[in-house]
This record gives structure tokens, C-alpha cells and sequence, in this order.
């Protein structure tokens, strides 16, 4: 049954908005008509999949749903669902619960479209960007043995897991960031301002100006003469990069020297294998064959480098080689993951061991952020401390000078 999205006015002349199913817009009107409200609006909630896979939506052109409302919506309907509620009153009570009009638009829709009598995989299937493959490949994999609410249990487990951890990681480089923009702002004004205000008072006194006063004075003239064009050529450069990346082969190569690069290399391996870990873990613990839940996995990772690699784990996996040893073949799966897995395979157990594993490379992920947060902090202060000591010092090298000279 379709749904529809209102507006309409009460008895007392209050405007009143809201979701409404009915068979077409008459009868929505009809229907509202018979709680004695005044229809204004009445308007088609509806999501289309086109040719090409890719959602279209008539209600909310390039909204989608936060990793929060996800997570929240996941939580909700699982607990729903646990309360031996149906599919249909679950969504009612969701959409009664919804904030946000783009919310009650998405629940609305799926909800008319599981009325209608389509599986939830099936009505989530219409909406491909606010539900990524591996949530509706979970959900369809529930509903297959028997147990929705139990994966969705689990789904919303995943989802609160990885919010948090990229909470954590997002803020570990939040106060280095804010040092990075503030001491480029401070070194750029006392360059562009200050500095030549300060030393203009002793050129005019004909007086020979140390060194380092004049390489500063030299730097200030270019800061405010070219820096507008250095600033357009650094983001064109950015630019010019990010198209760059467009080239499969160009990123492929980047990504794998992501990899290996000082400090930074170990951080990408963790976060990436930190990913694989934790949805292979829900995949598998969900009933999802194994082939299909190296896929959805290998679709998490972000490095394309460490991507190629599980596909090719993959093809022998399809030919009967076991999980573990197909993933030793590649040396930026760290030992730890593979031991436990060799170790789930042997016991039966291998969705338990995944989960041990996630967690283990969540934790090492979080201590390396906060170790290359920690160690930018202080390289930035004393950075900026020596950038700033420069100026200051060419600044009163000529004073120290005068002062000398009068004595």
C-alpha cells in the first residue's frame, strides 16, 4: 500500500503533518478527510531503482540517513522485532518514533512496500544509499533462517562498534588539526602584517638590518605579494591529485605505498584489517556463506591494495583452500588474524575467533591513533614555537642593535 506525506489543518486551524497509507492520493485524502482534518498537501512518498541499480528518491533528493540515525533505526527495529512484534506494527511504531521528516519519509516507504507484500531485504534493496550491500545482504540472511531480530541484533552491534571507533579515531587527530590551522593562521599574519609594520620603523633609519631580519622581510614581501597564488596552487595541486586517484593503476600504486609508509603504514593496515575482521565476523556469525562473506568484507576496505589482496584470497578459498592459509599469503594481514582464524576453522568456531580478532585490531587501531596523535601534538607546538621564535627574533635583533649603538 502506498504511503503518502500530508499536510493538513485541524478543527482549531493548527497545521497537522504527518504519514498516511491509503491506495492513491484520493483515498488519503478521504481518509483524512474522515478524522475531520483539512487536506493542504497530499504527496506520493516513493523510491525508484532504476536502470542502472541506483536509487532515486521523489522525497528527498541527495538526503540520506547518518551513521547515528542507521544505527538507531537497526536498534530499534531489532528491539521491536525481539518483542515478538510484526514486521508491519514495528514499522508503524518506528515511524511514530521518527524525528526527522527525511526518517518518517524512509520508514513510510518501506513500510507501504512490506504492506505490499515485499521481504524487508527487498524493500531495503530500494533504498541502495541509505543501506549499504552488507546491511541488506545480513538482513536477507536473517530472514532466510528464521532469525531477524537476532542479526539485526548484531547489525546494530557492528554499527555502534564502528561509529565509536571512528568517534575515537576522529578525535584523536581533532586537536592536531586545530593546531595545524591555527598556527599557519598566527605565522601568516605576523608574516604578512605585522613584521613589516615593526621593521619598517628601521629601514627608514638607513640602518644595515641583520640577516635573519632581512630573509623574514624577504618571506613577508612573498607572503604578500604571491600568496594568493601559492594558495590557488595548492588547490589545484589537491585537485589535480584527487583526479589523479581517479586511475585505477595510479591509486592502486598509492595505496599500496599507504601501506608501507613510515608511521602511517601500520595505521592503515589496522584500520583496514580492523574493517575485514569485524564484518567478516557479523557475515559468517549471520549464516552468510563464506565466498559471499568474503565479499562483502573485501567491500569495506578502503585501501584498493589490501582489496586485491582479499580477492585473490578469495579465488582460492573457491578452490578449497582454507581461509588462513590463503590470507598468509599476502603479508599485510598481521599474524595475529590469521592464527585465529586457522584456530576458528580447526574448531568450528570461526565467527567466535573473527570476533576476538576485531576487537584485538579495534584496540590497536585506537593505541596507534592515539600514538600519532600524540606524537603530532608536540612536533606541531615545537614547530610553530620555533616559527614563531624566528620572527620575534628578527623583529628585536634591530632594536638589540640600537641599543647597543647608543650605549
Amino acid at each position: 500500500m502506498p504511503a503518502f506525506r500530508y499536510e493538513a489543518v485541524d478543527p482549531v486551524g493548527a497545521t497537522r503533518k504527518g504519514v498516511v497509507n491509503a491506495d492513491s492520493a484520493r483515498a488519503a485524502r478521504s481518509d483524512l478527510r474522515a478524522q475531520g482534518l483539512v487536506p493542504i498537501v497530499v504527496d506520493a512518498i516513493t523510491a525508484q531503482v532504476d536502470e542502472m541499480g541506483q536509487g532515486r528518491r521523489s522525497f528527498s533528493f541527495g538526503d540520506k540517513l547518518s551513521t547515528q540515525e542507521l544505527a538507531l533505526f537497526t536498534r530499534q527495529l531489532a528491539s521491536l522485532l525481539e518483542a515478538s512484534l510484526p514486521l508491519e506494527q514495528a514499522f508503524t511504531a518506528l515511524l511514530e518514533q521518527a524525528e526527522r521528516a527525511y526518517v518518517r519519509d524512509l520508514v513510510a516507504s518501506i513500510r507501504s512496500e512490506i504492506m505490499g507484500g515485499s521481504s524487508l531485504s527487498d524493500a531495503l534493496a530500494r533504498h541502495p544509499r541509505d543501506f549499504a550491500d552488507i546491511y541488506r545482504a545480513l538482513v536477507s540472511s536473517g530472514e532466510q533462517i528464521g532469525q531477524l531480530s537476532r542479526v539485526l541484533s548484531r547489525l546494530a552491534d557492528y554499527i555502534e562498534r564502528r561509529n565509536s571507533l571512528v568517534q575515537k579515531v576522529r578525535l584523536a587527530f581533532t586537536y592536531p588539526a586545530i593546531v595545524t590551522v591555527v598556527a599557519f593562521a598566527i605565522v601568516i599574519f605576523l608574516l604578512a602584517y605585522v613584521v613589516p609594520q615593526i621593521v619598517s620603523v628601521f629601514a627608514n633609519t638607513k640602518q644595515k638590518l641583520p640577516v635573519l631580519t632581512i630573509i623574514m622581510l624577504g618571506i613577508s614581501d612573498f607572503v604578500r605579494s604571491w600568496g594568493w597564488i601559492v594558495g590557488i596552487a595548492l588547490v589545484a595541486i589537491f585537485l589535480a591529485w584527487r583526479t589523479a586517484l581517479k586511475n585505477p593503476d595510479i591509486k592502486y600504486r598509492w595505496h599500496r605505498w599507504l601501506l608501507n609508509a613510515p608511521l602511517y603504514g601500520k595505521f592503515e593496515r589496522s584500520l583496514n584489517t580492523a574493517r575485514f575482521a569485524s564484518t567478516l565476523a557479523i557475515t559468517t556469525g549471520s549464516g552468510v556463506p563464506i565466498l559471499r562473506a568474503l565479499q562483502t568484507s573485501r567491500d569495506t576496505l578502503s585501501n584498493v591494495a589490501m582489496r586485491e589482496q582479499v580477492e585473490e584470497a578469495t579465488a582460492s578459498v573457491r578452490e578449497g583452500v582454507g581461509l588462513a592459509r590463503a590470507l598468509s599469503a599476502h603479508k599485510h594481514f598481521p599474524p595475529m588474524l590469521i592464527h585465529m582464524i586457522r584456530a576458528g576453522e580447526v574448531t568450528g568456531e570461526l565467527p567466535a575467533m573473527l570476533e576476538r580478532a576485531s576487537n584485538s585490531q579495534e584496540q590497536d587501531l585506537e593505541r596507534r591513533a592515539m600514538t600519532i596523535a600524540g606524537l603530532l601534538e608536540p612536533a606541531l607546538i615545537l614547530v610553530m614555537g620555533v616559527v614563531v621564535l624566528l620572527i620575534v627574533l628578527a623583529v628585536l635583533m634591530p632594536i638589540i642593535e640600537i641599543n647597543q649603538m647608543v650605549r
